[in-house]
């Protein structure tokens, strides 16, 4: 086995990268031996299948079909550089130390997707801003894609006033009030970030091609996936994790009971941060969010 090498080095960078490629970000036993053993190590243990997770294996042996996942980082790293887009390691100096608070989450709901929530190995970034100082004082304001006039309209206020407050705004890009949020705050002036479940460089929802490429030039587009990576459906729940831990508080707007804004507030009250939520008309579907977080956890306030 090879011997250690510094964090934050080319060596340990590019196993990073290939480790979230090969496994979902959040595992919790890939992340435990990184802690452990560090990156690079781990990384070598996996490709022999010295893991005695067999479900990693198996997902480890379905990625790496026809791929050198050592020469896929160092691809990825260069490709990266030439999108503009960088990748932060914690030993960097602007990593977003906050997240790490997901090292002690842990929640009683089944399934992978609520075991599997700790740290970003790595985290990638388009924009000039430094992703630890835009997140340090930020607000996260997220809720339904299908929002209403009203839920628009409470949003933007809401992006407003924290702008002027000196606040970073956190969503994660979505059409209804992600998207809402991030034009506010980028209309007042305001720093944004959109906190994506697919590569930097790959727009989704497509429709919002657009404003992506204002965030990138005015804010900060991040994500745990590599730049090429596709927006499947679990990474959305995996992704909305580093929303509730990087921001200092999280604002619904209007999201249904069974939502992945519903989801984030759940990380939110079990990491103990800021809950809020906006009341909504007594008609609306969108309401049953606040009834649900305030059954589940502290007051929102």
């Amino acid at each position: 086995m090879s011997g250690p090498s510094s964090p934050g080095s080319d060596e340990d960078r590019a196993a990073r990268v290939a480790l979230t490629y090969l496994v979902e970000p959040g595992n919790r036993a890939i992340w435990s031996l990184v802690q452990e053993h560090g990156a690079p190590a781990t990384l070598e243990r996996l490709l022999t299948e010295e893991i005695p997770d067999k479900v990693v294996r198996n997902a480890v042996r379905a990625r790496r079909k026809g791929l050198d996942a050592l020469r896929f980082a160092e691809t990825t790293l260069h490709r990266a550089a030439r999108l503009g887009a960088r990748i932060v390691v914690p030993s960097d100096h602007e990593w977003p130390g906050r997240a790490d608070s997901l090292a002690l989450l842990e929640l009683e709901a089944p399934g992978r997707i609520n075991r599997d929530v700790r740290p970003p190995l790595c985290v990638w970034v388009r924009g000039g801003w430094q992703l630890g100082e835009t997140l340090e004082r930020s607000v996260a304001v997220v809720g339904a894609r299908a929002s209403t006039g009203y839920g628009n309209q409470v949003t933007s206020e809401i992006a407003y006033g924290l702008v002027e407050h000196g606040w970073t705004v956190v969503s994660g890009g979505a059409f209804g009030i992600d998207a809402a949020a991030h034009r506010a705050t980028l209309a007042a002036g305001g720093r944004t970030v959109a906190v994506l479940a697919c590569g930097v460089d790959r727009p989704y929802p497509a429709g919002n091609a657009g404003l992506f490429e204002r965030i990138a030039e005015n804010g900060l587009l991040i994500s745990e996936w590599p730049p090429g990576s596709e927006p499947l459906r679990h990474r959305f729940l995996i992704r909305n994790r580093v929303i509730a831990a990087a921001t200092t508080g999280t604002v619904v707007v209007e999201a249904a009971a069974r939502s992945g804004a519903a989801q984030t507030m759940s990380r939110v009250l079990a990491l103990g941060r800021a809950a809020m939520v906006v009341p909504g008309p007594v008609t609306s579907a969108c309401r049953s969010v606040a009834t649900s977080c305030c059954a589940h956890g502290p007051t929102p306030r």
